[in-house]
């Protein structure tokens, strides 16, 4: 196993993930396969609980593990599957050496940062690494990503950890890419100081980088590239510029131009493999179409929705349609936002804030014909506004919302559970798709395999009467609700579940094919 160390310098929010994940691709273009893990310095046990205007999505991944929003990053980058052992958490680490010390693993032993949680950390990394599977073959490579920056008191076990991996390692087969801000002055010139300054950090620590990724906005030249080659050590060709790219998916690319793909090649000590360039091809086809969507939105925050909105793009990309979105705040909302936009959607969330504003939304769409997709939240909230304005139910309601009649309750394992961290229903569910339906017509398939993250569902209660006026549910895992469409409508489409979660750019999500497709046959914006 061969493992890549991904660490950040200067400031957060740099684009470590992207950057991890491009690697990633590089590598899997060449033939290799790869694997990844992404240590989360925080003490949460996961990103389950966290507040999505603060932390971003919460990534679900096949196993019901509530992730950073990284992880999504490398399952779409790299089209692989990983599971909770991927995602490393301060409060994971600490809970289960704690766990081993109550139970008396440690024989007496005074448990210490140094050597417990290091090597509890180390274990980990290499569990998860060299455990992992995917068509029944091991990884070749592992990426691991430090979340937070070098000089993080939160990160420092973590570095530390790194540290004496190095030292365990055989040459060749563990390496460190560190990625800092290479900012610009006022005339336009590059400033190698906080670079400087960041590496020398990590030196401290005993860490040497064998790879500078310099975030700018600006290309970075030979003169810079070398007096950063010069101050820190690193060879000049493996100083990196990483310049905004007009698309993530782009990304790998860019770095590739740069040259990285051959310096990662020489450091691990990895034989000459042909470059594949199909999935280059496909992000960058060219669009011959345009469309609009309205998504109608809680939370204010765009990488709340990143998955959504990636979802969209891979669908998008391969009807060769460019899609627009225009944010729709969900409590200042009335039908005049929705007159120019050619599909709406309705994303998960949880609470009451804005729900009245995301069921006008849906009604809407549904009277004015407007293609509409509906996402767990909203595939709930479709089901409220059917029963109170076609089902005769005026005072319809989630059990979530308050007081009325409760059309949406909670999961039956979910009553009197007080545990709110990993406790809903999570992962992967088969879902058995009805023949003759919509959602026989995007699936081609009899059963399904989707992510969900909830804790409501509809009520079995009213589902003869919804039936009966007319609302189709075409997706069900046994007495569950999972998918609903009306007949009628160009699209009006929801799902329990999160179909973002699957999407892919060689796979896009079927619900959004379908839904983008709609919107393009019905398009009224230029």
């Amino acid at each position: 196993m061969k493992y890549i160390v991904v660490t950040g310098g200067v400031m957060s929010g740099l684009g470590k993930g992207i950057t991890a994940a491009s690697i990633g691709r590089i590598l899997k273009n060449r033939g290799y396969i790869v694997t990844a893990v992404k240590i989360d310095p925080y003490l949460n046990i996961d990103a389950g609980t966290m507040n999505p205007a603060q932390h971003g999505e919460v990534f679900v991944l096949r196993d019901g593990a509530e992730v950073d929003l990284d992880l999504g990053n490398y399952e779409r980058f790299m089209d692989i599957e990983l599971t909770s052992d991927h995602n490393i958490t301060t409060g994971k680490i600490y809970r289960t050496v704690i766990d081993k010390e109550r139970h008396g693993d440690y024989l007496g032993e005074t448990v210490q940062i140094i050597p417990h949680i290091t090597d509890m950390i180390k274990c980990l990394i290499r569990n998860a690494a060299e455990n992992w599977r995917t068509n029944g073959d091991p990884a070749d490579v592992c990426i691991v990503e430090v979340g937070g920056t070098v000089g993080d008191i939160e990160s420092m076990p973590f570095l530390e950890a790194v540290r004496q991996m190095h030292g365990e390692s055989a040459p060749g087969d563990f390496i460190l890419v560190h990625v800092t801000l290479i900012p610009a002055d006022s005339m336009g010139d590059l400033k190698t100081k906080p670079t400087q300054h960041s590496v020398k950090a990590l030196r401290e620590l005993g860490l040497y980088p064998d790879v500078i990724v310099g975030r700018s906005e600006l290309p970075v030249g030979g003169h810079t590239k070398r007096k950063i080659s010069a101050f820190c050590d690193v060879p000049e060709r493996a100083v990196i510029s990483a310049t905004t790219a007009p698309d993530t998916y782009h990304v790998p690319m860019e770095l590739e131009k740069e040259g990285l793909a051959d310096v990662l090649m020489d450091l691990l000590r990895l034989g000459v493999h042909n470059l594949s360039t199909d999935w280059y091809r496909l992000v960058t086809r060219e669009y011959t179409s345009r469309i609009t969507v309205a998504i109608v939105t809680k939370y204010g925050v765009e990488d709340v929705y990143m998955s959504i909105k990636e979802a969209l793009k891979h669908a998008g990309r391969s009807l060769s349609t460019e899609v627009n979105i225009r944010w729709i705040d969900a409590e200042d909302c009335d039908d005049s936002d929705f007159n120019e936009v050619d599909g709406v959607l309705i994303p998960g969330g949880f609470g009451t804030r804005g729900i009245e504003g995301k069921i006008a939304a849906i009604r809407c769409a549904r009277e004015k014909k407007i293609p509409l997709l509906g996402l767990c939240l909203g595939f709930q909230l479709a089901v409220v506004e059917y029963a109170r304005h076609i089902a005769g139910i005026s005072d319809a309601i989630s059990a979530e919302m308050g007081d009325g009649t409760h059309v949406i309750i909670i999961l039956p394992e979910q009553e009197g559970e007080m545990d709110l961290g990993g406790t809903m229903r999570l992962g992967d569910y088969p879902v058995a798709i009805t023949p003759g339906t919509v959602a026989d017509r995007i699936y081609e398939a009899a059963e399904v395999i989707e992510r969900h993250r909830h804790r409501y569902e509809v009520n079995p209660e009213y589902i003869p009467l919804l039936e009966e006026h007319g609302l189709i549910f075409s997706g069900r895992n046994g007495n569950r609700m999972e998918i609903l469409e009306l007949p009628d409508h160009p699209f009006f489409f929801a799902t329990q579940f999160h179909p973002e979660f699957r999407s892919r750019p060689t796979r896009p999500s079927p619900p959004f094919i379908g839904f983008v497709t709609a919107c393009k046959a019905g398009k009224k914006t230029t």
